[in-house]
């Protein structure tokens, strides 16, 4: 057909909204794994929320790097880290009393911090399965969005139980 690219999809053309979903899903990301680190280094940590961060960390890390290759195929810088609207984004001092907390206290309040983060990522995650262009992009929405809805479930049920 005239006119459809012949390239790969991760090549294909991306719109504004494949572009900003990729920018700011990096931010979201290198945050989940700062909080993970954060978490994963505190003694007493109860072995579940352990476990939960470790698989946060193995499944962000190599979607930043997917995202990454977008954005320099797109020719789209990459965002700054100063991400202010309703996107899950933990404050400065929400990562400080991560830090500070320990043990059960500290894996409650991942535990919680997390909840919220997720949420702001499938709410982005959302947004670019409904207005995104690039079917790479697009597919790995559906797959933050399937994921951390798992995620959130698992949480809250640690948090009950």
């Amino acid at each position: 057909m005239p006119g459809m690219s012949q390239s790969p999809a991760s090549d294909a053309v991306a719109n504004d909204a494949d572009a900003m979903f990729a920018s700011m899903m990096i931010v979201h990301h290198e945050q989940a794994i700062e909080m993970s680190d954060l978490v994963l280094a505190k003694e007493g940590l109860d072995p579940d929320v352990a476990d939960l961060a470790t698989r946060i960390k193995e499944a962000q890390g190599p979607e930043i790097e997917q995202l990454n290759g977008w954005l320099d195929d797109w020719d789209v810088p990459a965002a700054d880290d100063s991400m202010d609207h309703d996107d899950g984004m933990m404050s400065a001092d929400d990562m400080a009393a991560l830090e500070a907390a320990s043990g059960a206290d500290a894996g409650k309040l991942f535990l919680e911090q997390m909840i919220v983060h997720h949420e702001g990522a499938v709410n982005m995650a959302e947004d670019e399965v409904e207005n995104g262009k690039n079917p790479d992009a697009t597919a790995l929405a559906q797959k933050i969005i399937d994921a951390q809805t798992d995620e959130i479930a698992e949480m809250r049920g640690l948090l009950a139980g």
